[in-house]
């Protein structure tokens, strides 16, 4: 495995504040991330919005408004996280696709391998950069553009159940489950766009609670307390 995308929840990254940042738990994640690097792995990251903005919930927003301030909400948390990395030692670039001068670069394949390719974390915000997208869609279209060897799915749950843990108190955990089952049953891994794309690309996935002890690397390892969505 040379290179991996992980998904990082916005709610997780909150803790137990559920909004915003908590500085603690984005440490944590840097310093396993960096311990990827230093075993010569290539990461990207990308981060959902949802700390900041759940625009879907309300009826007095323009769709195609609500998701231009989620996707704005993914590169506030790309530039915060990104900073907590630098500061741990790390190299990092930010990626968009649209131009906001001055704060990230325009994404293309090229240019996150050059970032890659000189040992830098590369964020990509703001999602596929259209509304009616998920950041679900979005790291699958960017693992599948840069080639990654798989997708890390950071969650604030710790795998993938056949129901709601949190109205199910029956709902049985997978460990490992099949992109065509996830389709076939709607289990709540990423939205449909992104799993069919995942489906199509052969794009394999490991689905962990970010709030465990050395959860990125252990995932990457396979000896995780999480659910693998075969392809």
């Amino acid at each position: 495995m040379k290179r991996v995308m992980l998904k990082l929840s916005g709610e997780a990254l909150a803790g137990s504040k559920k909004t915003g940042f908590d500085e603690d738990t984005v440490r944590v994640v840097a310093r396993d991330v960096h311990e990827l690097l230093n075993k010569g792995l290539e990461v990207g990251i990308v981060i959902g919005g949802g700390n900041f903005w759940r625009g879907r919930t309300s009826e007095s927003i323009d769709r195609t408004k609500a998701d231009q301030i989620g996707m704005l909400a993914t590169v506030m948390n790309c530039i915060y996280v990104s900073e907590i990395f630098r500061s741990e030692g790390m190299m990092t670039n930010i990626l968009t696709p649209f131009e906001i001068e001055g704060f990230t670069k325009l994404f293309t394949k090229d240019r996150a391998n050059k970032y890659f390719s000189k040992g830098m974390v590369v964020f990509f915000a703001g999602g596929t950069g259209h509304p009616y997208f998920s950041t679900d869609t979005g790291v699958v279209l960017r693992a599948i553009e840069v080639e990654a060897d798989m997708i890390l799915l950071a969650k604030a749950i710790d795998g993938v159940y056949d129901s709601d843990p949190k109205s199910n108190p029956d709902a049985v955990k997978y460990d490992k489950v099949g992109i065509d089952e996830v389709i076939e049953k709607k289990l709540q891994v990423v939205d449909l766009t992104a799993s069919i794309m995942a489906m199509e690309n052969k794009m394999p996935m490991r689905v962990f609670l970010l709030n465990e002890e050395h959860s990125i690397s252990k995932a990457i390892s396979g000896d995780f307390n999480g659910t693998e969505v075969t392809v």
